[in-house]
């Protein structure tokens, strides 16, 4: 288990898309605003991304701008700018439960094209390039989900990669503790067991005090204020995707009682698990980050 797959697995809803795109100067497009998340590549040409917010972005070939969440933006091609191809994606996201991990990102994440650098990235965005122009279908229904599946890995694993660590804070100095890291690692692993700050602590090899610190400092919350908001971000994707048992979703988030989990749920959604389940709750909630508490019982 690690931290950024669960982050951006507890989030992802459908099917992602994408498609290879060609424009002739002077060309514009507009996206609305969407519940999700999308990408553009430079393939050939240049344009300027227009966020919502802020300055426009001119964008050369290699470039790649990732709108983690989508607040709506433009694409134009610049002035002279002639022909210009790119490769364009999106993926629908819950971001009513956006993991603060995935919630740090800016609103638009500009790689630009350096030789050497992300390699693992452009490696992703040339097999989904060749995906998308082959002839016949044979694998693509499953190749395709599968490749951008790993390219939304890529693009946030390349934002926090270059981050300096000297100069790193929040979850990309977390990810880099590895007294916190150890812990989040065991949180995601075994969400189910009792944990308590002082066995995490041990976990961590860390001090009760001191470990709790280091965590608030660096994830933005309490260990047990995180771990139980966890469990409810795991509890409700159960909910919403499997038709497991009231008491196995119980189970396998931390609680010995049906009836304790119920509460919890219901504190944080504003949903009893059921309800939420068959579609009665919009499931936006409160995020359960604010304070110390036990978690589980």
């Amino acid at each position: 288990m690690d931290v950024l797959s669960d982050a951006i697995g507890a989030m992802r809803l459908g099917r992602p898309h994408s498609a290879r795109t060609a424009f002739e100067s002077p060309w514009e497009q507009h996206f609305e605003p969407q519940q999700g998340a999308g990408f553009h590549v430079i393939l050939q040409g240049s344009c300027r991304l227009i966020p919502a917010v802020g300055e426009p972005i001119l964008l050369g070939v290699g470039d790649v701008a990732f709108l983690p969440r989508e607040l709506g933006h433009g694409i134009a091609g610049p002035d002279g700018s002639g022909f210009t191809q790119m490769l364009c994606g999106a993926y629908s996201l819950d971001q009513s439960r956006a993991h603060p991990l995935f919630a740090e990102l800016p609103d638009v994440v500009h790689l630009p094209a350096r030789v050497g650098r992300h390699p693992s990235l452009h490696g992703a965005i040339e097999l989904l390039g060749q995906e998308l122009d082959r002839d016949t279908p044979l694998g693509g229904d499953a190749a395709l989900p599968a490749l951008l599946d790993l390219l939304l890995l890529y693009l946030v694993r390349a934002w926090y990669d270059d981050r300096p660590g000297d100069t790193a804070t929040g979850w990309a100095a977390a990810l880099r503790d590895p007294a916190v890291a150890a812990a989040l690692r065991a949180v995601h692993e075994e969400p189910e067991r009792p944990w308590t700050v002082q066995s995490l602590a041990g976990h961590a090899g860390l001090s009760r005090a001191a470990f709790a610190r280091r965590f608030t400092d660096l994830v933005g919350s309490p260990p047990l204020a995180y771990l139980t908001w966890w469990r409810m971000t795991m509890a409700a994707r159960l909910l919403r995707d499997t038709e497991l048992p009231l008491r196995a979703v119980a189970a396998r988030t931390g609680y010995t009682s049906e009836f304790a989990f119920a509460r919890a749920f219901k504190r944080e959604f504003g949903a009893a698990p059921g309800r939420y389940r068959h579609g009665s709750a919009d499931g936006s909630g409160r995020s359960g980050l604010g304070g110390e508490q036990e978690a589980g019982s």
